[in-house]
């Protein structure tokens, strides 16, 4: 069963319920007020009579009360509380020795009687002063009520029926405004489900459902992305083994064919070494990569302390300074400490120090500090910086500047700093190069 169609069906349902609970509540009170109402009624007849005999028959004579009782179009009794006994009745006989019978007249807190299968309301009202014991019953049959009643009941089905179409009516309403957006992101869904991620559209949505559908697009978005970076991951790996390949190969069947002499031979041979390093640094470097996505074990966590970790970055990145005449400084703050595996980590800090030493024109600069909310790490240069164009995708893979080598150096970094829980963002340094900002939240 559809979920339209189920929502309908509860929603409905709990309608029907309440309205029916509401009915016979309501139904029982309208009952109850209607019995009192009807022996308010009766009290005030009964009072009415009651004055008028009290007034013209002052001695109370009980002859004289029944005269006027006679002539009374109700349904009565006058009843004698001191001997328990009937003094006269406006019915026969035969049907006022059936209430005696089967009601207790001695009761006066006995709201109905029965008689013959049917109830009766009553209504007593004594005769002043109360010593004398006299008492005048009057009763109303139940059936005296019933067309209220029916009434009433025809009423509430009306009223039931109506309230149950307007729920059905609402319901729908209600429920398609909820489901139509569902329907709709399934049909996202099955786009995705496509890779027709062009063809994804937001919907038009409320409350969790719209977040749920922002969610989805988001994804569609970031697959479209992911998928693209993969193809253009392979397209530039292709590229980049290829080349060194091609190298090796030409040299190879050069040598073979013997069309070069003993210089150029020699010279292929370290052209071919040189290719080779160079492939295998890639194939290194592509394999780690593939590692850290998808091998979490291979990430050994620990407590490091930056301070030390910096040290063994400068010992490493020295050299390279030197032969370049790069001036490589540093600034650390004692005693800070973040839990990563250290020596993937030192070498993602060491990938971004080369690679400022690689676009540096005279300075490098290595600070670490802690803010409020981060514990932070700078590499900034005074080279030429990132162009606009290149910075969004300057930690893809295959990315690199003029001067790079594999364009996977700071794909490496990144990789291993979100690993340990970081994050790597690429700012303009006051120096003018680039500033790298390696960020770890508390």
């Amino acid at each position: 069963m559809k979920l339209q169609h189920q929502l309908n069906i509860a929603f409905t349902a709990l309608l029907v319920i309440i309205m029916g609970i509401a009915s016979i509540v309501i139904y029982s009170l309208i009952l109850d007020l209607l019995i009192e109402d009807e022996r308010r009624q009766l009290e005030q007849s009964g009072e009415v009579i009651v004055n008028l005999m009290t007034d013209q028959y002052g001695s109370m004579n009980i002859q004289h009360f029944n005269e006027v009782l006679e002539q009374q179009d109700l349904q009565l009794f006058l009843y004698d509380r001191n001997q328990d006994a009937v003094l006269f009745s406006t019915m026969s006989n035969e049907i006022a020795e059936g209430f005696y019978q089967s009601n207790d007249f001695s009761d006066n807190t006995e709201a109905l009687w029965e008689y013959g299968g049917s109830n009766f309301v009553t209504s007593r009202i004594l005769f002043y002063p109360e010593s004398l014991g006299l008492e005048l019953i009057l009763l109303t049959p139940m059936s005296d009520i019933s067309a209220v009643q029916q009434d009433f009941i025809f009423l509430i089905i009306v009223v039931f029926l109506i309230g149950a179409a307007s729920a059905g009516v609402i319901s729908y309403f209600l429920t398609n405004k909820l489901v139509t957006p569902l329907t709709r992101l399934k049909w996202q869904m099955k786009k995705i489900e496509k890779r027709q991620f062009d063809q994804i559209e937001e919907i038009e949505a409320t409350g969790e459902i719209k977040e749920v559908g922002q969610s989805v697009y988001e994804m569609a978005q970031e697959l479209q992305r992911y998928i693209n970076s993969q193809q253009t991951f392979f397209q530039n790996a292709s590229h980049e083994l290829k080349t060194p390949l091609m190298t090796i190969q030409g040299y190879a069947e050069g040598i073979k064919d013997g069309i070069f002499d003993e210089n150029d031979k020699e010279k292929g041979l370290e052209v071919m070494v040189t290719e080779v390093s160079r492939l295998k640094k890639i194939i290194n470097e592509m394999t780690l990569l593939a590692k850290l996505d998808s091998a979490p074990e291979v990430y050994d966590e620990s407590e490091v302390d930056l301070g030390q970790l910096t040290e063994r970055v400068v010992d490493r990145a020295l050299p390279i300074a030197n032969e370049r005449g790069i001036e490589l400084s540093h600034q650390v703050k004692e005693g800070l400490v973040i839990s990563a595996d250290e020596e993937k980590m030192l070498q993602a800090l060491l990938n971004l120090v080369i690679n400022g030493i690689r676009h540096a024109r005279t300075v490098v600069k290595i600070e670490i500090s802690r803010t409020r909310d981060e514990m932070l790490m700078r590499i900034e240069d005074d080279g030429e910086g990132v162009a606009p164009d290149m910075a969004p995708h300057i930690f893809h893979r295959f990315v690199k500047g003029k001067n790079g080598e594999t364009g996977l150096g700071l794909a490496i970094a990144r990789a291993i700093v979100e690993q340990s829980g970081g994050g790597i963002r690429l700012e303009d340094s006051s120096l003018g190069g680039a500033k790298f900002e390696v960020f770890f939240r508390k």
